[in-house]
């Protein structure tokens, strides 16, 4: 699957919708986005199961002041609804696909979310 352009009218359907949705907030004028640009679009070719969607943050502003972001590049990855990465910066391409691994791996059943990103396992009972 090819990467999707994302706006704030189909943002929450999509991380919702979906099991997981990495969403790369770029602009044309940035050059580590450029640059990310390839290495996304050919991680989104070969994990056909991964919804790769990519906001234009001078296109959609509001949507990106409300996902708060600061710098650009910034990634952020969605299982099931739930953010379990955020990070600004262009990953290279094999911290990509081990950050894709990684969500696949990731039980958000027996997540214990701390705060934006950060998960630990639930305490024993």
């Amino acid at each position: 699957m090819a990467t999707i352009e994302l706006t704030s009218d189909k943002f929450d359907q999509t991380v919702t919708g979906n099991d997981i949705v990495l969403v790369d907030f770029w602009a044309s004028w940035c050059g580590p986005c450029r640059a990310f640009a390839p290495t996304f679009e050919k991680a989104s070719e070969a994990h056909a199961d991964v919804v790769f969607a990519k906001v234009d943050t001078e296109a959609e502003q509001s949507l990106a002041a409300a996902a708060n972001i600061r710098s650009i590049p910034t990634l952020m990855v969605f299982k099931k609804g739930n953010l379990v990465y955020n990070e600004a910066g262009a990953l290279p391409p094999a911290a990509l696909e081990d950050l894709i691994s990684q969500a696949r791996a990731l039980d958000i059943e027996q997540a214990n979310f701390n705060g934006a990103g950060e998960t630990a396992e639930k305490p024993a009972e």
